[in-house]
């Protein structure tokens, strides 16, 4: 199990004009050695070197913190776009921190405005055999900025003890829920604040706010310990479930906007702590579950508290999972040995249900998701420090690797033992805990790690043009 920050440390906001390079995504000094691509997994770092940021490999990168490292955010759904294409973006977000004292805690909520990057033609869904590989006039690589850690302009919310995860409820996305190392899960609502920053100018706020002693909505101390696994229902607006270290899993029910019933039976089925929970994207009743015991359930809640099915899935911890919201027969899961693997839930009645196995990562997977603009991608963080993007429809072309090593003037030699699906690696953050993909700007990643946030848009990932009825304001 991945989880806490050693030695938290807070981070100095520093006014907009600062000197950049000091960040955790890149320098923008001159190496002083000959450059080199590095290969993930095949190459060392000597003593001397160290790894430069290629810019021209994202259409946009960007570094900014919140002051107190973060183990856990959310991205919060707004009304900017269902889709959004065109830089510069804006993003809101919640996030909470993991302080060096109990009482110094707080959940930030913070918009980050004028997101520079390279702008891209979508691909469409059906070429015409036009030439679609072009960029626009837009994509001088002098867009993407990497900065060297400005900070975010937001609001604080005290918050009793380290929050171990937060997330915003997709259907009312100013209403959040957290999870406590005080053993506590608390909902808020963060409409007033959101209002504020949506309505505030576009800067970075050079002051460290106070954090405001709001009231939760609701704070449910039911469960025996801690925990890390809580998930908004996408299907049933306000429907929750939350996950403890002592295997429990209890169903939270919206009675109204702000009230809810916690059932007093919980879930059991697991034998060590609850690591994350998935509801299903088609089935409102349905939901998964991982734990430290190496096992996989799937529960229903319609036929009682013990699980449905449970799966063998990794022989260590099964610290994340992903149900794949537009492939639902997917599930991902990622492990505390650096594996992590793809399921077709279809297969449970057959025994072996994986389609897909990873041993790339070296050290736990601390995040998983499914990207929400493309089926077969999915991005995953580690221990290791490195972020990866995959794409599980490809598949190596031996024809097409020699046909490049032909056309280029220097000997190519491309480890074999590097997935063909590994799309991206992106480094340069260190003890990376969370990621995800924003669900209205395609091909954006934020990323959070002991030394702060990575926003990042991977230039090699192709996102299908959605249909014209879908593009609409929300």
């Amino acid at each position: 199990m991945a989880r806490g920050l050693k030695n938290p440390k807070k981070a100095k906001r520093k006014n907009k004009g600062s000197s950049k390079g000091e960040g955790s995504s890149s320098s923008n000094s001159e190496p002083s050695m000959p450059v080199k691509v590095w290969q993930p997994g095949v190459d060392k770092i000597e003593e001397g070197e160290e790894l430069q940021c290629d810019p021209s490999a994202y259409n946009s990168l960007h570094a900014f913190h919140i002051g107190w490292p973060c183990l856990s955010f959310d991205i919060v759904r707004d009304s900017l776009g269902l889709v959004r294409t065109s830089f510069p973006h804006t993003m809101f977000c919640v996030a909470g921190t993991q302080a060096d004292k109990a009482s110094l805690n707080s959940i930030g909520i913070f918009k980050i405005s004028n997101i520079s990057g390279k702008n891209r033609e979508l691909v469409p869904s059906t070429t015409n055999g036009s030439d679609m590989d072009s960029d626009s006039s837009d994509s001088d690589e002098d867009d993407v900025v990497t900065d060297g850690g400005s900070a975010a302009p937001m609001r604080k919310v005290r918050h009793q003890g380290c929050v171990n995860r937060i997330r915003a409820m997709p259907q009312n996305p100013h209403i959040s829920a957290s999870w406590a190392d005080t053993g506590h899960v608390q909902l808020w609502d963060f409409s007033s604040h959101l209002n504020a920053l949506a309505e505030s100018e576009a800067g970075v706020s050079q002051e460290d706010p106070p954090a405001s002693n709001q009231a939760p909505l609701l704070k449910f101390g039911g469960h025996k310990d801690e925990g890390y696994a809580i998930d908004w229902s996408p299907l049933v607006p306000g429907r929750l479930v939350s996950g403890d270290c002592k295997n429990c899993i209890y169903l939270w029910e919206p009675t109204s906007g702000t009230t809810w019933n916690v059932g007093t039976n919980p879930f059991v089925g697991h034998t060590a702590s609850v690591e994350d929970l998935q509801w299903s994207p088609t089935e409102a009743d349905v939901f998964a579950s991982c734990s430290v015991d190496g096992n996989i359930a799937i529960w229903d809640i319609r036929l009682g508290n013990s699980p449905a099915a449970s799966i063998k899935a990794h022989n260590a911890d099964v610290n994340v999972i992903s149900w794949n919201r537009l492939a639902s027969c997917m599930l991902a899961s990622g492990s505390d040995d650096g594996t992590f693997s793809i399921r077709d839930l279809r297969l449970l009645k057959d025994g072996d249900s994986v389609v897909a196995h990873f041993e790339y990562h070296k050290h736990p997977i601390t995040s998983i998701e499914w990207s929400p603009h493309e089926a077969s991608t999915l991005a995953v963080s580690s221990s290791d420090n490195q972020l990866t993007v995959w794409d599980l429809s490809l598949e190596r072309d031996e024809e097409e690797e020699a046909e490049f090593k032909a056309k280029t003037q220097e000997q190519v030699n491309a480890p074999t033992d590097i997935p063909p699906q590994l799309l991206f690696v992106h480094q340069g953050q260190k003890d990376l805990k969370e990621l995800h993909w924003h669900s209205q700007i395609p091909g954006m990643i934020i990323s959070t790690a002991a030394d702060g946030f990575n926003i990042l848009m991977p230039s090699n990932i192709e996102t299908p043009l959605p249909p014209s009825n879908d593009a609409q304001m929300i």
